[in-house]
């Protein structure tokens, strides 16, 4: 697939009102007028109840009249479900997001150009360049179409200036690399805490996932650093950064491996030579070596500048 930007709007275009439903053609005399259905994307969301989230957005950010006019737009579209799994499930929600966040969210989800499913090229990860100048990842195999790991449940709703994919996930784009993604969520506060003492021993463990990358880190939350015997932050603190390294490097996977590249049975290799057992039967989980239960996926697909993040339930044990 190559990769599309999205164009630009010309001044002079002249917008349709989000809220219409119809647009009004003239002909050459005033008076002498037809009505034709607005099909733009905009005014497909408007009418669905299920994207009423995404519509409630649209409005926020300000961004209705440039997807009632005329272009040539593919937008990936969030559903009610997919807003909320994503913590915006009312419209107060939705409104107090800063409305700056919430376009750059909202452009995350839109290209330049009109891609229909048959031109998706069969292959993992493409990089594709969103509206913001961004890069969304987008994969087809026998499975589907996914971007970004979410999947495409409904493709190809043909629009007047552009197309539609339903997807069950909010696209958010990377907020820095893996560890500041880890440090500016407070689940992860025993994780970074972990991070920043292995980082005192032999092994830079914060300096790894700092860099180019891409990696995949499979991320304990504070929970599951409790239930794995580290009670509190100052426990994490008195460990031997030897074995920390060792446990946190077993969480480390090279390459941006998305939900959508999980196969049934995988034994990824990590950072540290070991390697880990994916399962895929009643939800996304993965093994450690000396954990006697698979960790569950609780969370899929937080993408990073370099990398992916996927929150799991378990300390993985080499």
């Amino acid at each position: 697939m190559k990769n599309f930007r999205f164009t630009k709007l010309k001044s002079a275009a002249v917008f349709a009102a989000f809220s219409a439903a119809v647009l009004l053609v003239s002909c050459k005399k005033d008076d002498d007028r037809v009505v034709v259905p607005d099909t733009s994307i905009a005014a497909i969301v408007s009418a669905n109840s299920n994207f009423s989230l995404l519509k409630t957005a649209l409005v926020q950010a300000g961004l209705t009249e440039a997807l009632s006019g005329t272009g040539n737009f593919t937008v990936f579209a969030p559903n009610n479900a997919a807003f909320a799994a994503a913590g915006l499930d009312t419209e107060a929600k939705i409104k107090a997001v800063p409305v700056e966040n919430l376009k750059k969210i909202l452009l995350y989800h839109v290209l330049g150009q009109r891609v229909p499913a048959s031109a998706i090229a069969t292959a993992s990860n493409t990089q594709v360049k969103t509206y913001n100048d961004l890069t969304v990842y987008v994969t087809k195999n026998s499975s589907g179409v996914f971007v970004n790991g979410a999947a495409v449940t409904q493709a190809d709703v043909a629009a007047s200036n552009g197309v539609i994919h339903v997807i069950n996930m909010v696209l958010m784009p990377p907020s820095g690399n893996i560890v500041e993604a880890a440090q500016g969520n407070a689940n992860f506060s025993f994780l970074v805490a972990a991070v920043l003492r292995a980082s005192q021993g032999s092994t830079n463990v914060a300096q790894v996932l700092s860099g180019a990358g891409p990696l995949t880190v499979f991320a304990p939350t504070n929970q599951a650093f409790i239930n794995a015997g580290f009670a509190s932050v100052a426990a994490i603190q008195a460990a031997d950064p030897a074995v920390l390294a060792n446990i946190l490097t077993y969480h480390v996977v090279p390459g941006r491996v998305l939900s959508s590249d999980l196969t049934e049975g995988a034994k990824p290799v990590t950072a540290n030579g070991a390697s880990l057992t994916v399962t895929l039967s009643g939800g996304a989980k993965v093994k450690g070596n000396s954990n006697t239960t698979a960790s569950a996926i609780t969370s899929a697909n937080m993408l990073t500048s370099n990398g992916v993040i996927h929150v799991i339930d378990q300390v993985l044990m080499p």
